[in-house]
């Protein structure tokens, strides 16, 4: 039984292999930073066109991300843009990691298909409203404690 079941894997993932980058198979099917943070320095979430929604939080010690965490409700392409994306901002300066692309994570994915590219944008969109979010709290710290997560 389990071999038929391996076979029938293997198949599926030999036709995902057609349309799909390596990377997008292995961010997608065992994604990193997925999972909610606790005592985040920022949050964000976003509902792109298709519907789906990803929330990010960053972790920041002097201005440079130090960790960064994902969710989403979204399909594979953007489970593994979410988790491509956490994983690129990793040391990166706030300012830096401002300046990541839809462009930023199509790359380090090597492509989507083009009716998958809105989920990188729904990612790097997605990080830019959490540094936003951290970016005003810094500057007004009051507002964190009115934060939902």
């Amino acid at each position: 039984m389990s071999t038929d079941f391996q076979e029938l894997q293997e198949l599926i993932l030999a036709d995902a292999r057609t349309v799909y980058s390596e990377a997008v198979i292995d961010h997608a099917m065992a994604p990193r930073n997925m999972g909610v943070m606790q005592s985040a320095d920022a949050f964000a979430g976003v509902t792109g066109p298709c519907g789906d929604t990803m929330e990010i939080w960053l972790k920041v010690n002097n201005d440079a991300i130090v960790a960064a965490t994902f969710m989403t409700d979204g399909c594979g392409s953007s489970i593994a843009s979410g988790s491509m994306v956490t994983e690129t901002v990793k040391g990166k300066s706030i300012n830096e990691a401002q300046k990541t692309t839809q462009r930023d994570v199509l790359d380090a994915l090597g492509g989507l298909p083009e009716e998958s590219k809105h989920c990188a944008l729904l990612a790097a969109n997605t990080l830019k409203a959490a540094i936003r979010d951290y970016i005003a709290t810094k500057r007004e710290p009051w507002k964190r404690a009115y934060r939902k997560y």
